[in-house]
């Protein structure tokens, strides 16, 4: 490698992102659009664009999800935000799954996704420099400033091609409308309705017109009754008294059909493309019965759980008498104004406007209609949204939860906040920046004006008041703007009792929703970075050791069902929907966070667990054909027996599969941190990469095949620097962890669960060689020690069997004098990691495969044997369940085999003691013990 200058290094330093991987300003030249590091920081961490994966199994993930990028149309995902704004979807059909209409909770989450896919997108630009990245980014900020730009106005016409020339679009989710001015029926005793309609959507109830007051007096015409026929109906008395017309058959979708209703002297005709359809001679009630009507609507409904038509509309004309049928089939063929017919004389409406939100009556009455939105408009013009500002509103009223009604909007909100602060943080965007900075303007309007106790009311409904992690990014926000209105909003999000029970120490998590609250405590280190409020932070300190690992499954995930249950039940809660793979990203976002405050190595440990393990192996290995609009990740991980992953999950575009975009994307972003002030380099992963150090104009370049190679090599590149290298000794790391530098032993005593330093000053060429020994060990559930995980080093080994039983496994039968389980497998030739067991195979949990999997096993040694000798006695267990074998090999390492044998002797005394084994069956597994051959290291 061509050593780099100090210049050149500093040049190489690109704008990095917020969380996750944020990009903090250190001691050194700032980048443009990098966060100032908080005082209350012990460590930073280092932009992403300053560490560049090597070739190993991280590499290979992200590039899926990065093909998943380029390829994905993301016009799909602006399809909603247009269609919201009223403006023109170009074609694009909304991506379904939560972000669309016809998804789940009807789509009350949709806009979240693309938050989700602007933070992968810019991640992906600062960890490769591809422009095609940045590009993406920068074309989703220009649409979605016109977005918020139609927002600010009154809804424009979206004209496009009609049956005869002009007509006006309402794209589904516009919730766009004509509202025709008050008299427009004009009090006719005799009455002609006629329009051209091309629906796009088979909604039942969406109404062509609806004139009326309320859900008492009124008539419409519906494109699709609940038999998806037309319907047309008048009534004085609600739904009870209607007299009704129903066609005959649906409406065809994406076709021009011209319907026509007719009432006098008491029959009323239904007439689907000139052809009648529906007579009903019992049709006493006239528009004069009705009298003027308050609400006289071309698309809405009188009933506010009807849906808006979705279509266009094209002529539309109202004649104080019945046409006759020949009249209503020359209207089929022809402008009205070309037919016998002429234009209404009530009102008529040509919808050949291409511009404006008004449309011209031609009948000479001059009752000129006005589209508009059913919500009306932003509360302020920093609104953003897929949806209307209605799902915000109706949130400050409820008193429970219901997603079919609002799902969660200050979560979406989050995840759009989110993405365009890393878009601006990544590429530089300064419209970015603004949206994001309108949307926290918009978010505080909303919210200061509410009494405190609706907002505690807010933040503690379950789904409906989940705000993620908005509460990070405001902080985010003002870290960049110093706007106090925007630190103010951060803790208007403040949920009280939740903080004060957990800054106590108060276990209150039994119940709650897991991924609605760790991102909370994210949200309270920054918070405590900008107020100094000490609850903050321990909150956040208590609340991780609620969690880990008392409710913290072996492939280092959380939950069940999506919520938490008491703590220390592991065991109790093993299903088909463990470990959100949501709650895997947050939990690692914290645990960063909380070291960079503390260096307590026992976050980085967990890291290092969840990230090697269900981070990961949530990522599909490969691409299946059909599947190339997925990003191929899990929702939920099931931990039972033979579960199969599910990398399609639900409908689609859910929250996990946006985090999931993102854990792809950022995968080195805790691979190094550096001292505050610049002192010491950590280590905290080891995992080909390498790192621009531009502050101290040095790279540092890791090579490793870890976890398949027990340890990794670091060069030292560009120029002369001092500071302390501080090595991760991760927490299962037992004897051997050497650390060498330019092939000579560094001195010192590593301890597990720590890091070892190694200070000098670093010449470009050195060479620390790090050997991190492994050995294959159990870890067992707390509420049930016989189930158990098996690991070698951080890898999580899970067996491979199509049974969805527990199976039962023995493992001390050939264990080493060092404890280590490795001796009792079968290493299978060629494959790195993969082993058999009495037939089955056990791999990595990391590999993203469809195979049947078992992360836990009941272990079952029933009798006493030593170095494959079995010495024909029972294994006795003691009522908590330990076996003698679990007493005798708890002592390990054992230095030699006497060390072996002069523990199994005393255990074997005291048992025989305890009346737990005979003297003479003591006698028996103390000579086999002695007979016995060990390995001695592994």
């Amino acid at each position: 490698m061509t050593p780099l200058s100090r210049r050149s290094l500093l040049r190489s330093a690109l704008v990095a992102t917020a969380a996750p991987g944020v990009a903090y300003a250190g001691s050194g030249p700032a980048a443009s659009a990098a966060l100032p590091t908080p005082t209350s920081w012990a460590v930073r961490p280092f932009p992403l664009s300053e560490v560049t994966l090597g070739e190993g199994v991280f590499a290979a993930k992200r590039a899926l999800m990065l093909d998943h990028a380029r390829g994905y149309d993301v016009d799909r995902l602006l399809q909603v935000f247009r269609a919201n704004a009223g403006l023109s979807t170009r074609g694009a059909v909304a991506p379904g799954g939560w972000e669309g209409l016809d998804g789940e909770a009807n789509g009350n989450l949709r806009g979240h996704y693309t938050g989700h896919f602007l933070t992968m997108l810019a991640q992906a630009y600062a960890g490769t420099g591809d422009r095609a990245h940045a590009e993406k980014v920068g074309s989703m900020v220009t649409a979605l400033t016109e977005v918020r730009e139609a927002l600010r106005h009154e809804p424009r016409v979206l004209g496009v091609a009609g049956r005869f020339g002009t007509a006006t679009e309402h794209v589904r989710g516009s919730h766009l409308y004509v509202d025709l001015p008050a008299g427009v029926l004009g009090g006719a005793h005799a009455i002609t309705l006629s329009a051209w309609v091309r629906p796009s959507h088979d909604a039942a109830w969406g109404r062509v017109l609806d004139f009326g007051d309320d859900t008492t007096r009124y008539l419409y015409l519906a494109a699709r009754n609940a038999d998806g026929v037309p319907r047309f109906a008048v009534t004085t008395a609600g739904p009870g008294g209607e007299q009704g017309l129903d066609g005959t058959a649906a409406l065809p979708l994406g076709e021009w059909s011209h319907l026509a209703v007719t009432i006098a002297d008491g029959t009323g005709t239904l007439y689907v493309d000139g052809t009648a359809v529906a007579r009903n001679p019992a049709m006493a009630l006239t528009p004069a019965a009705l009298g003027t009507l308050r609400n006289n609507w071309l698309g809405r409904s009188n009933f506010s759980s009807d849906p808006v038509f979705a279509g266009a509309f094209d002529e539309f004309n109202i004649w104080p008498r019945a046409l006759t049928g020949e009249e209503i089939a020359a209207l089929r063929g022809s402008r009205a104004a070309d037919t016998s017919a002429g234009r209404g004389d009530l009102a008529a409406y040509a919808f050949d406007e291409t511009a404006g939100s008004a449309f011209a009556d031609g009948s000479g009455r001059g009752l000129d209609a006005t589209l508009r939105r059913t919500w009306g408009g932003p509360s302020h013009p920093g609104f953003l949204a897929a949806y209307p500002e209605t799902q915000f509103i109706l949130l400050e009223s409820m008193t429970s939860g219901d997603y079919t009604k609002v799902w969660a909007p200050y979560y979406t909100a989050h995840k759009m906040l989110r993405g365009l602060l890393d878009a601006h943080l990544y590429t530089g965007d300064e419209r970015a920046l603004d949206l994001a900075s309108g949307m926290c303007d918009w978010m505080y309007s909303r919210l200061s004006r509410l009494p405190r106790a609706t907002l505690q009311r807010m933040w503690g409904i379950f789904s409906s008041g989940e705000f993620g992690g908005v509460v990070e990014a405001v902080c985010d926000l003002h870290a960049l703007t110093g706007n106090a209105e925007h630190l103010a909003l951060a803790r208007l999000f403040d949920l009280d009792r939740l903080i004060d029970a957990c800054a106590a120490g108060d276990d209150v998590l039994d119940g709650l929703h897991a991924n609605q609250h760790i991102p909370i405590f994210t949200g309270l280190l920054r918070l405590y970075d900008a107020t100094g409020e000490r609850r903050y932070l321990d909150a956040a300190t208590n609340f991780w050791d609620m969690v880990v690992p008392g409710r913290t499954y072996a492939i280092g995930g959380t939950s069940t069902g999506e919520f938490w249950k008491a703590h220390g039940v592991i065991a109790g809660t093993l299903g088909a929907t463990n470990a959100e793979t949501c709650c895997a990203y947050n939990m690692l976002k914290l645990s960063r966070m909380l070291f960079f405050h503390t260096r307590d190595a026992k976050y980085m440990d967990h890291y290092e667990r969840a990230l090697y393990n269900q981070v990961l192996g949530s990522k599909q290995d490969k691409q299946n054909k059909g599947d190339a609009e997925r990003p191929l990740v899990t929702y939920f991980i099931g931990l039972e027996p033979g579960h199969v992953r599910d990398y399609t999950p639900k409908q689609g575009t859910t929250c996990c599969e946006g985090t999931g975009m993102e854990s792809a994307t950022k995968y080195q972003d805790s691979v190094y941190f550096t001292e505050a002030d610049g002192s010491a380099l950590y280590v905290n992963l080891y995992s080909p990469t390498t790192l621009t150090w531009a502050e101290k104009g040095v790279t540092v370049t890791q090579t490793t095949r870890y976890p398949s190679e027990q340890g990794a090599t670091l060069v030292v590149g560009g120029g002369r620097a001092a500071f302390e290298m501080r090595l991760r000794v991760p927490v299962w790391a037992g004897d051997g962890f050497r650390v060498t530098v330019n092939g000579r032993a560094v001195d010192g005593t590593p301890v597990p669960g720590s890091y070892f330093g190694v200070s000098r000053t670093w010449r470009p060429g050195d060479t620390v060689r790090v050997v991190v020994p492994f050995r294959v060990r159990v870890e067992k559930a707390l509420d049930d020690p016989s189930l158990q995980a098996l690991f070698h080093g951080p890898v999580n080994l899970v067996a491979r069997n199509t049974s969805t039983d527990l199976l039962p496994f023995g493992l001390y039968r050939d264990a080493a004098l060092s404890g280590d389980l490795l001796p009792t497998l079968t290493p299978v030739t060629g494959r790195p990691l993969h082993y058999t067991l009495d037939g089955t195979e056990f791999a990595p949990f990391s590999e993203g495969t469809e195979d049947p999997t078992h992360v836990y096993f009941r272990r079952a040694e029933p009798s006493v044997v030593f170095g494959g000798t079995d010495s024909g006695v029972a294994n006795p267990a003691r009522e908590d369940g330990a076996t003698l074998l679990d007493e005798i090999w708890a002592a390990a390492p054992f230095g030699g085999k006497s060390a072996l044998v002069r523990r199994v002797r005393e255990t074997v005394d005291t048992w025989v003691s305890a009346g737990l084994l005979s003297a003479g069956d003591g006698r028996k597994v103390v000579d086999t013990a002695r007979n016995a051959s060990y390995a001695r290291a592994t």
